[in-house]
């Protein structure tokens, strides 16, 4: 699998936001901040905490509507998002926690997930340069609800909760030239892939041979983070990661990556587009005779509720 044309998307879109005002700051960028506790006492602010939520929901009904269409939709969407970011002399520590999960029920198709993912992404760093960190890195991503495809409307059992799941291990060096920006890079990483559920398992899904539950690969890897306040009302939100199995067709990188661009409208009103890219050179299931992989997209447009805390 090629990837140089999501990496060549991303890239595009670091650049063009540097190219933006300079003075919006990040998240982590306050963690060095003060806390004035009175006139006699400030404390150096280690720790930065908070969270997104949003909530987009659309229903719609017809009655003897001649044009044609569904008796029945209700769509809904939502996004959470929890941080936690230590920094202390040459230690850092960041924390992220990612939920989506979306619902959409028809007259015709029924009840459905159009959208569900866990992710937990935790990093420590040991400064050892300027903008060099040696890290640590371990992520976990997986979904919660049973998942199903669909071809020629016909139901198929796809996924559940650890089935599949993603848990990462890797060592390696981070370069962060600013608040906003991080790459880590790693040629030493261990990623296992679970398959719990007994059917799936059988069946030799996810590149777990058939019977067994879980498999491990080694090999490289390598994580971007970008956050940038475009301006007042505009911010992007994006991640790239690639891996490389030594063990098995090194030359197919996977890949996974996200992004969130969000659009203030109003003080609990926001307008969002996310946009996922993932290609698993294991996961088989989309092919014109399902033998082959494929590049999987998802692309989810709302307008709602949106809660920052």
């Amino acid at each position: 699998m090629k990837v140089f044309l999501p990496a060549i998307m991303f890239c595009l879109f670091a650049q063009f936001s540097f190219a933006q005002d300079q003075t919006v700051k990040g998240l982590k960028d306050e963690s060095a901040k003060t806390i004035k506790k009175d006139e006699k006492d400030t404390a150096n602010i280690t720790w930065r905490k908070g969270g997104l939520y949003s909530l987009n929901l659309a229903q719609g009904s017809l009655s003897n509507w001649a044009a044609g269409g569904d008796e029945f939709s209700l769509s809904v969407t939502s996004y959470l998002n929890l941080f936690s970011f230590y920094k202390k002399d040459r230690h850092s520590w960041d924390n992220t926690l990612d939920f989506s999960f979306g619902y959409l029920k028809t007259t015709s198709l029924g009840a459905r997930k159009n959208d569900d993912r866990l992710d937990f992404l935790s990093k420590y760093g040991y400064s050892i340069a300027k903008h060099w960190n040696l890290s640590a890195l371990f992520n976990f991503r997986s979904q919660l609800a049973r998942g199903y495809t669909y071809p020629a409307n016909v139901r198929t059992f796809s996924s559940a909760f650890l089935s599949p799941a993603y848990v990462l291990l890797s060592l390696g060096v981070d370069y962060k030239p600013g608040p906003n920006f991080s790459f880590f890079i790693s040629p030493v990483t261990s990623r296992w892939i679970i398959v719990k559920n007994d059917s799936l398992s059988a069946k030799g899904l996810y590149g777990v041979k058939p019977g067994e539950h879980s498999a491990e690969e080694f090999g490289a890897f390598a994580s971007a983070n970008y956050i940038k306040d475009i301006n007042k009302s505009v911010q992007y939100r994006g991640r790239l990661d690639l891996f490389s199995n030594y063990k098995h067709n090194p030359q197919n990188v996977d890949l996974f990556m996200t992004n969130v661009f969000s659009v203030k409208l109003s003080k609990l009103l926001a307008a969002t587009w996310n946009i996922d890219l993932i290609y698993d050179d294991d996961v088989r299931l989309f092919g014109k005779n399902a033998h082959s992989p494929a590049l999987q997209i998802k692309s989810l447009i709302g307008v709602g509720l949106q809660a920052k805390f």
